[in-house]
């Protein structure tokens, strides 16, 4: 039974990469396994060639899969120690050295929380500066269409502020839940569909990538390859952020140097 579960699980992920172009084998193979069993108990098929006959017979079933497929837990503010050593330091240093246009990438930003925060961070930043709003650029990707639906909305939950200080949601959002990004903070963020492992950066160079919970889930393969392309997209002085069980692999490891061990934050190497 084993050798016939592999043998259908590999005839799918292959299905899916011909039909839609994503590439699969990036994946860990538990997390892909964990992935596609979510949408197979929701169709009710109990093996991989069930799921297949699905697929084949309903295209709209890709889409829900290539949703469930993507990793979609975030919230305003999240790890705060992580957004507070970048208002203190990261964010003052970087708009010293570009005059305050800085360019920024979410790198799979799901349903928007993390580019909105930091938005807000520019903005804090000009705030703190007594200049006008930032001309600064935050470029937010993700391969998931409802989370850049729901992103591009601006609307959100009184729990996804639970980790944001008081006196940011007060300033920058909205009523009392759900509460909208105000005008300031949305005319920061661009959102844009994007596949990290089978596209190019969308606008380098970049002065500040944020990538954060999300390299984890691929291969070592991939992940060296995402690195490596990270510290090509950045300009010279620019500033790499990753999740907090996240690190460096291959060939990047020597393309970055480490600025906090702690918030897993670099600066790429001269």
């Amino acid at each position: 039974m084993a050798a016939a579960d592999d043998a259908g699980f590999r005839t799918l992920a292959a299905m899916i990469a011909r039909a839609r172009g994503l590439d699969v084998g990036a994946y860990k193979p538990n997390c892909l396994r964990r992935r596609i069993a979510v949408r197979m108990r929701a169709r009710g098929a109990h093996t991989y060639d069930d799921y297949a006959r699905v697929l084949a017979a309903d295209a709209t079933e890709y889409d829900r899969l290539l949703d469930a497929l993507t990793i979609n837990v975030t919230k305003f503010y999240r790890n705060r120690e992580t957004w507070d050593a970048l208002a203190a330091d990261m964010v003052p240093g970087l708009w010293d050295e570009t005059g305050g246009t800085l360019r920024c990438w979410s790198a799979g930003c799901a349903s928007g929380e993390e580019p909105y925060t930091l938005a807000v961070l520019l903005l804090e930043e000009a705030r703190r500066r007594g200049t006008a709003p930032p001309r600064a650029r935050v470029d937010a990707t993700d391969l998931d269409r409802e989370s850049l639906a729901r992103a591009a909305a601006g609307r959100y939950p009184a729990s996804a502020f639970d980790e944001m200080p008081e006196s940011l949601v007060q300033r920058y959002f909205t009523g009392a839940g759900p509460r909208d990004a105000v005008p300031a903070v949305r005319a920061l963020v661009h959102f844009v569909r994007h596949d990290l492992l089978r596209e190019p950066p969308p606008a380098p160079p970049y002065d500040l990538i944020l990538c954060r919970n999300v390299v984890i889930y691929f291969d070592r393969p991939s992940q060296e390859r995402l690195y490596a392309g990270f510290a090509r997209a950045l300009a010279p002085h620019g500033v790499l952020v990753l999740g907090k069980v996240e690190t460096l692999v291959g060939e990047a490891r020597g393309m970055f140097r480490l600025l906090d061990v702690r918030e897993r934050i670099y600066r790429r190497a001269a």
